[in-house]
């Protein structure tokens, strides 16, 4: 084959490579973009929780105070104890602060992640009239924005998980003493929480939840008011009838 030949040769398959790695490159990006999409999906369901972040090793390490069991048979009570802690006017109280908090952050990451959805959608429209080296800066630019989103909504989320356990912690020592001390006015020997998955208590008759009396019995102790319930929307004004003529 004479060397100009071979030449044209070789620059078609480099040429024809070259398209291929773009096509890949692109191709990644758009996968790249759904996985950061349900990743972000996790991660701003994760901020909106308000209660659902107790954490059970925190109770399962209060201390438990030795105490002489009473004379006569065993009385068991449970308690959903998580629910307890959360479920306090205080508990709610700090809780949605803590949503307040993490609102402009979480605004923050659907704007961005709607940012690169909608640039991941003008790049696939665009697909077939862009050169390769414009799919390929199209489609670096959204990599970038896909990482640098990673790691921000890593990070919110650590955040928020740190600051949650702080405040379930405080909390939740505070509730168990107010249990201990209801259990004992009550005489019960045992209290079993029923919070985990994973616990032995297979049936309970309601009569032995001392779950919301001890919530009852905290908030009396704290003095901390119920949240304010948002108000409903205002019911609109029934239509006036139509003059006679």
């Amino acid at each position: 084959m004479p060397a100009s030949a071979e030449r044209a040769e070789n620059d078609r398959e480099v040429s024809s490579e070259s398209g291929l790695d773009s096509r890949r490159n692109t191709g990644q990006t758009y996968r790249n973009s759904e996985g950061v999409f349900f990743q972000m999906k996790r991660t701003i369901a994760l901020l909106t929780l308000a209660s659902g972040i107790a954490l059970s090793a925190a109770a399962q390490t209060l201390p438990t105070p030795a105490a002489a069991a009473p004379a006569g048979p065993a009385k068991i009570g449970v308690i959903a104890f998580q629910a307890a802690v959360t479920q306090t006017n205080e508990g709610q109280t700090s809780f949605g602060n803590l949503q307040k908090k993490y609102g402009p952050k979480r605004d923050q990451l659907q704007a961005v992640n709607a940012e690169i959805t909608e640039l991941t959608k003008q790049l696939q429209a665009q697909n077939d009239k862009l050169s390769d080296a414009e799919k390929a800066s199209k489609a670096k630019v959204i990599e970038e924005k896909q990482k640098q989103l990673k790691r921000d909504a890593e990070d919110a989320e650590d955040d928020y998980k740190k600051d949650s356990q702080e405040i379930f912690n405080g909390l939740a020592s505070k509730v168990y003493d107010v249990l201990v001390s209801y259990a004992q006015q009550q005489g019960f020997t045992l209290i079993l929480d029923v919070s985990a998955q994973e616990n032995p208590v297979l049936y309970v008759n309601e009569t032995t939840n001392i779950t919301k009396a001890v919530i009852d019995a905290y908030n009396v102790k704290s003095g901390v008011p119920a949240p304010p319930v948002p108000a409903a929307a205002a019911p609109k004004p029934a239509a006036r009838p139509a003059a006679a003529h």
